[in-house]
């Protein structure tokens, strides 16, 4: 990354905001949250598009996904599995490169749009009592700025539109008399928000049994899973209109978003196994599936009694904690619902994730091949020290627990002081 320093201040200068918001109980209007938002997501975008360094999964697989869309070409088979989910965002970048905007600009422009949207959602999805505190701790959050702007990763996107669904979920009315028709279409207008979710990426999909529990009935979950359903896979048939693509391609597209390439290495107990190295060790990958898997449902069952925003935090540290594979995209996953319903240990949580990721998009890519592979090495198996703080930072006094409709949380879990 060019300007490490600069860029550097910029991001602790948002994470001095935020906590200074937190300390003191300053409650900023959305005028100024989206103020403040956006001014640092446009100087880091300045900075991030005129820099020679550009992150290699960004200029070389989501570039080439928007250009395929621009040939008539299938993203998926035109970059050979290096963009590897269905082509809602290729269409979306598509869009943007045919005004002429350069790449650097271009792909950026989607992630900064969805990030400077979710400030407006966060605060939703916290309720009107903490929504001011909770939409500017977001538009300041360090891993939002790194991961929607200086890398360009479309978390955002897949974020703005599960946040949407949640907030869409948790206001359609229970389906009483002439209120019926109306929580129908607010069900299903939820599935859809989430179909969109998992059209910009597949992770959203360990979160469906929450979505469709936060609708009132079970006609409404119905509704709810049909479009969530739906809307990937009108992405999927409609290739053909799009792109030159055949029937019997569109099966080669659905192989390749089915895989789940066994790369390990990069985070957590894979990292202390590896060394810190990269290696494709589908034993691993597997073994760490399984307990991943196994840890998602223990924790979704243990937390099935709470605020369905403190079992998405649960669930979503707990992927983190145990998952054999990772990248640092992941880490803002969860970064929205602790904003919103933040607990005792979410800042510092939240904190050294992001130096952490930090340390990887700044300082290890100061380096040379050989210099980035060394340090490499030490940045990966350092994560051990920032997962403790994720198990920390889980709502475990709010596992029991859970208010009907209105956010409420208790003023143990608040950090707040002054006025």
């Amino acid at each position: 990354m060019d300007h490490p320093v600069f860029v550097a201040f910029i991001l602790v200068a948002g994470l001095i905001m935020a906590v200074l918001a937190q300390w003191r109980g300053w409650r900023p209007s959305l005028r100024t949250s989206l103020a403040v938002g956006i001014g640092l997501r446009l100087i880091l975008l300045v900075l991030a598009a005129t820099a020679a360094w550009q992150p290699v999964d960004y200029n070389e697989g989501f570039r080439h996904a928007g250009r395929a869309i621009l040939h008539h070409q299938d993203p998926v088979l035109a970059t050979q599995g290096s963009w590897h989910f269905l082509p809602m965002i290729p269409y979306f970048y598509a869009l943007v490169l045919a005004t002429g905007l350069p790449w650097e600009v271009a792909g950026r422009v989607v992630t900064f749009v969805a990030d400077a949207v979710l400030i407006v959602l966060v605060g939703k999805l916290a309720g009107r009592k903490y929504q001011a505190q909770a939409r500017f701790q977001y538009a300041c959050n360090p891993i939002a700025l790194m991961i929607a702007i200086i890398h360009g990763q479309v978390e955002p996107v897949a974020l703005m539109f599960l946040v949407g669904a949640y907030v869409v979920a948790r206001a359609t009315p229970a389906p009483h008399g002439e209120a019926g028709n109306r929580a129908a279409m607010y069900a299903a207008w939820a599935g859809a928000l989430f179909g969109f979710a998992l059209s910009a990426k597949s992770w959203p999909i360990i979160l469906l049994p929450v979505l469709l529990a936060m609708l009132p009935s079970w006609r409404q979950r119905l509704y709810g899973l049909f479009a969530a359903g739906a809307v990937p896979v009108f992405f999927l048939v409609t290739l053909p209109l799009v792109v030159d693509s055949s029937w019997s391609g569109i099966l080669d597209v659905a192989r390749y978003l089915g895989e789940v390439r066994p790369i390990v290495g990069e985070w957590g107990w894979t990292a202390v196994m590896t060394g810190g190295d990269w290696q494709l060790a589908s034993a691993a990958a597997s073994i760490g599936q399984v307990i991943l898997y196994s840890t998602i449902a223990l924790v979704m069952w243990l937390w099935w009694r709470s605020d369905r925003i403190d079992q998405t935090s649960a669930i979503l540290l707990a992927f983190m904690i145990v998952t054999p594979r990772m990248g640092a995209q992941y880490l803002l996953w969860f970064i929205p619902f602790l904003c919103a319903r933040p607990t005792r240990w979410s800042r510092p949580a939240m904190t050294l994730a992001a130096i952490w990721a930090g340390l990887g998009y700044l300082y290890l890519t100061q380096f040379d091949d050989n210099g980035w592979w060394k340090n490499h090495e030490w940045w990966a198996i350092s994560s051990v020290a920032v997962i403790p703080f994720l198990v920390l930072a889980m709502p475990w006094a709010r596992r029991v627990s859970r208010p009907a409709k209105e956010t409420a949380i208790p003023e143990t879990e608040l950090v707040t002081t002054g006025s």
